[in-house]
């Protein structure tokens, strides 16, 4: 039985169920609490998702550059570097905004740092093609493909972790010795059967028969 009882010390209300007594501001505490850790992290996750394919499709594209980055003319890498540079900018400007779970923060902050620094890592690769031409990636090369990993392996810090099946049991050696009698058996039964048919010898064939058939209860796979 449910019922309301006014405390006269205060503006509240409490329940009473059977033998637990709480307020309404217990209650509603105690379940937003539960509802915010959960909501926090769907919404993290969300947000993340829709943010990161972006992401990727940039950073694919800037390691590809990297790759091989004197394979492309000078203005037209260097309207690549200043498009994908302003992409991974946006990219860390919106991820600040993103709220962890409890117990992501820093690999969060990781993310976010990884990303500012291949966005100012861009910046500088594409201001010194703009200034001195493909050889501008002769110094900063090494440097620029670094930030650029370290923003993958940040993202592979949050993701969580793939749930492996566990390998099946090594099957248990047979015992051979089982099958090799029964086959034996069988084949000397079958000899044994048909030399005594053929002679017309009925001790023979019957033996042989009989050796079949123990062959067959001796071993069944």
């Amino acid at each position: 039985m449910r019922e309301s009882v006014r405390n006269p010390e205060s503006s509240s209300t409490t329940r009473t169920l059977g033998a637990v007594r709480f307020t309404e501001r217990e209650a509603s505490d105690t379940i937003g609490s539960v509802e915010t850790v959960t909501g926090s992290a769907q919404r993290y996750a969300l947000g993340l998702g829709q943010l990161w394919p972006d992401v990727n499709r940039a950073l694919t594209r800037l390691e590809t550059i990297a790759g091989d980055p004197y394979a492309y003319e000078t203005d037209d890498v260097a309207d690549q570097l200043a498009h994908l540079q302003y992409r991974l900018h946006v990219a860390s400007e919106s991820i600040v905004g993103l709220d962890p779970p409890a117990g992501a923060e820093s690999v969060h902050a990781e993310l976010a740092d990884a990303l500012a620094c291949a966005r100012d890592a861009t910046a500088e690769v594409a201001e010194a093609v703009v200034d001195e031409g493909t050889e501008g990636f002769r110094l900063l090369l090494h440097e620029w493909r670094g930030a650029l990993f370290r923003v993958r392996l940040a993202r592979l810090r949050i993701a969580p972790p793939v749930r492996r099946r566990p390998l099946p049991p090594p099957d248990e050696p047979r015992d051979l010795a089982r099958p090799l009698v029964a086959c034996l058996l069988a084949l000397a039964g079958a000899l044994a059967f048909v030399g005594g048919a053929t002679l017309g010898t009925w001790p023979i064939w019957a033996a042989g028969m009989l050796a079949v058939v123990g062959g067959m209860v001796t071993y069944r796979p």
